[in-house]
């Protein structure tokens, strides 16, 4: 097998973020798992948030997480450089600054050395971007490839970010556009555009960096990243998480033009029914267009960040973002929940 003949994402039976556990499915296998208390640990996996943290000093938190996924590009590389960005987002979302990290990486045997090195490559190219250091790492043999990273990163205690602090009169933004997995469901059946498709692995590409970094200087009350479980998945979290009610505005959201052709052709990934099973009962869609929840629904891989955002600063940091992020979107507002459905699309 010579490395220009491999075609990554035929070895995989799903794709990127699509291919994780549902989130019903997540919080059933994990219910009634007995942990250690301690009050160090501000944020454990019982929270369904995007990383854990661990205080270590008045001034230093830890943030940890874990993320990896099988290939959603065919070149190694560029699949190196979308499962790092991936992994690294989580930390972002947290408000922290990712600084270690390891390799989790399962190859097949006949899987040519230069094709696993320019994995690699990419993976260490999207680290060192971001400021952090590979480490390390663990492989193993497998027929189906899948890579990511495990990543630690720093946070100060009192500036902890979670997808479970919204509060009521907050205003949602968002830093990328919809509709990454239904395009590259499309592109495994030859379907998506050249353009389409560079816009996709350009989106995958792009750290939550700068988002955070801008995202850190205002009163954002929570954040989370948009990825396997898609927009509705993480906001109906959020809105749980905080006891509030969100309110979507749809023609506010960045829906990507292609996606959303293929989407009302009924093209769409596995872990778009998932996560509609998962977040359905909880959304009340209105007089929304299918093929625009489709999308609403649709498991991204490193998508953007959805902060929610005092008031009073909502508009200073949307004009900022609007200069450091590829899509920045004012797409919703939060409310104080009254009973019924937790989301609400208009």
């Amino acid at each position: 097998m010579e490395e220009q003949s491999i075609k990554l994402t035929k070895l995989a039976s799903c794709a990127g973020c699509g291919a994780k556990v549902g989130a019903g499915v997540l919080a059933q296998l994990l219910d009634g798992i007995r942990v250690h208390q301690d009050p160090n640990l501000l944020v454990g996996f019982d929270k369904s948030d995007d990383a854990s943290v661990y205080k270590v000093s008045d001034d230093l938190a830890l943030v940890q997480t874990v993320d990896f996924f099988p290939p959603i590009a065919d070149d190694p590389y560029l699949f190196g450089q979308i499962a790092a960005t991936n992994a690294l987002s989580d930390v972002y979302a947290m408000g922290g600054e990712p600084k270690l990290a390891l390799n989790l990486l399962c190859v097949p045997e006949n899987m040519p050395k230069e094709a696993v090195h320019d994995l690699l490559r990419g993976g260490y190219d999207k680290a060192y971007e971001a400021g952090t250091i590979i480490i390390g790492g663990h492989s193993i043999l497998d027929p189906e490839p899948k890579y990511g990273l495990a990543v630690t990163g720093f946070v100060h205690p009192d500036r902890v970010l979670t997808n479970s602090g919204a509060k009521p009169g907050d205003v949602l933004l968002f830093t990328k556009p919809i509709g990454i997995g239904i395009l590259t469901t499309a592109a495994k059946a030859d379907l998506a555009s050249e353009e389409g498709l560079a816009l996709a692995y350009r989106m995958m590409t792009t750290l939550n960096k700068s988002a955070r970094d801008a995202m850190v200087k205002y009163n954002v009350h929570a954040c989370t990243d948009v990825t396997g479980f898609g927009l509705l998945g993480h906001a109906y979290e959020m809105a749980q998480g905080s006891d509030v009610q969100i309110t979507l505005q749809v023609d506010a959201i960045d829906l990507i033009e292609e996606a959303l052709e293929f989407a009302r052709m009924g093209i769409l990934p596995a872990g778009m029914y998932r996560n509609r099973k998962f977040a359905e009962p909880g959304v009340d869609a209105g007089e929304t267009e299918l093929a625009k929840q489709d999308m609403l629904y649709d498991p991204q891989t490193a998508g953007g960040l959805l902060m929610a955002v005092a008031p009073e600063d909502a508009d200073a940091l949307f004009e900022e973002l609007k200069t450091t992020v590829p899509s920045a979107q004012r797409i919703g507002t939060v409310a104080e929940y009254t009973g019924g459905k937790r989301i609400k699309l208009r």
